[in-house]
């Protein structure tokens, strides 16, 4: 008797990698296209603007004055983080897209940004949204990833139907 291997969500790594070269060009544009510290250049007027910037730290600049030592320590999290994330991928059917994508999603920013920190020793961010006349801190492609990516595990993880107990 044969055991039949089923098909695991591990081909959903393609999205981390499409995630992940998308970042990549989007932070070349960047570097390439925009001077550190400038003035913002608007995209849409009050709601969108690409700014250049770059974070040691990580979300909203956390540990970004520390001497040097986050570095390591963000780019160990990371890849502590995407390889949980990808056994959890093995271990998860390849139908399961609620649970697949946002671990694909969160699996490319999180390494879209650590290859910032491991060449340049921090993570390039370039854009700025505006909610009312608040500006949120900058961002990039990969921590847009990221936060899709948690959001919806959540979502999915509280809204997704369940089948009802069978109560007899």
């Amino acid at each position: 008797m044969t055991t039949r291997i089923k098909p695991n969500a591990l081909t959903w790594l393609w999205l981390a990698a499409a995630v992940i070269v998308l970042d990549q060009l989007t932070k070349w544009w960047a570097l390439t296209a925009l001077q550190p510290a400038e003035t913002p250049h608007p995209v849409i007027p009050g709601v969108l603007n690409w700014m250049l910037t770059f974070n040691t730290g990580a979300a909203f600049s956390f540990l970004a004055d520390s001497a040097g030592w986050q570095r390591w320590f963000f780019v160990l999290l990371a890849l502590g983080i995407s390889g949980t994330l990808s056994v959890w991928l093995s271990r998860t059917p390849r139908r399961d897209w609620r649970t697949a994508l946002p671990l694909a999603l969160i699996v490319g920013g999180a390494v879209g940004n650590v290859i910032d920190r491991f060449h340049a020793a921090k993570v390039t961010d370039f854009i700025q949204v505006f909610i009312g006349d608040y500006p949120f801190p900058v961002f990039n492609v990969a921590d847009s990833a990221i936060s899709v990516g948690a959001v919806a595990l959540i979502v999915f993880g509280l809204f997704s139907a369940k089948p009802a107990a069978d109560v007899r």
